[in-house]
């Protein structure tokens, strides 16, 4: 088995390559560069930071997301892996939770794509549960409102849907975007093949533990760093079992 490292890795040619890819769909690439936290954490997934400082890269310079372009619209599918705050005790907990976050693109031209334009949507980690186990004739909808318990609720609306085409070898993946703050709507349908989709169930698989931290607290067991019977996360088993 390869490790993800290797399949991950870019070598100068590659890089070169993806800035030239960036270029043709109108993208640029200062404000690629810019923007990619928007894309995933600077942290990257732990499993191939270790290996990028070892090599001399900036781990915040891993830029690796699963992108379905089509006529009309693109979207691009990436981990937003959490943040993490200490406590006065000493223990790590989870300040932001993580999120595959998916970024939608209006064609403007052949082989082109608006970045400028960009809509997101966010999916939590039970949301992405729903995208894994979706059969080839299930649908789903996810609805977020960014300014939800604010004065601002309800100004801006997102809908989600994920619907199998008519022909069941595929979907569309379409993203409405309400801003009454704005006067605006914004709306993008991808079709995607059975193949690119389970690509996306696939990756979204691998990267589920990544965005909820849990990759960190078998990275810790592993380091035998894990507190003592009855201290730190071995205090949560056991008083689990004691139920």
């Amino acid at each position: 088995m390869f490790k993800l490292s290797r399949v991950l890795h870019l070598t100068s040619s590659s890089r070169h390559r993806l800035l030239e890819v960036l270029s043709s769909r109108n993208v640029e690439v200062g404000d690629f560069l810019r923007n990619r936290r928007d894309f995933t954490h600077s942290a990257g997934i732990s499993t191939t930071t270790n290996n990028y400082a070892a090599k001399g890269y900036a781990s915040d310079r891993i830029f690796a997301p699963y992108t379905v372009y089509k006529g009309k619209a693109a979207f691009s599918l990436s981990p937003c892996l959490p943040t993490f705050t200490k406590l006065d005790s000493g223990t790590v907990v989870v300040d932001r939770r993580g999120s595959m976050m998916m970024t939608f693109m209006h064609s403007i031209g052949e082989r082109k794509y608006d970045w400028e334009k960009r809509q997101r949507f966010a999916l939590s980690a039970t949301e992405v549960g729903s995208l894994i186990t979706m059969g080839s004739q299930d649908s789903s909808e996810f609805f977020h409102d960014p300014s939800m318990l604010s004065s601002n609720a309800g100004q801006v609306r997102k809908s989600l849907s994920i619907k199998p085409n008519a022909n069941n070898n595929g979907y569309f993946v379409s993203l409405t975007v309400v801003n009454n703050l704005l006067n605006t709507k914004d709306y993008f349908s991808v079709p995607v093949t059975t193949a690119e989709f389970a690509v996306m169930k696939t990756a979204c698989s691998f990267a589920l533990p990544h965005i909820m931290g849990w990759d960190q607290i078998t990275n810790q067991q592993s380091r035998g760093t894990v507190g003592p019977q009855g201290k730190g996360g071995s205090q949560v088993l056991d008083l689990e079992w004691e139920k």
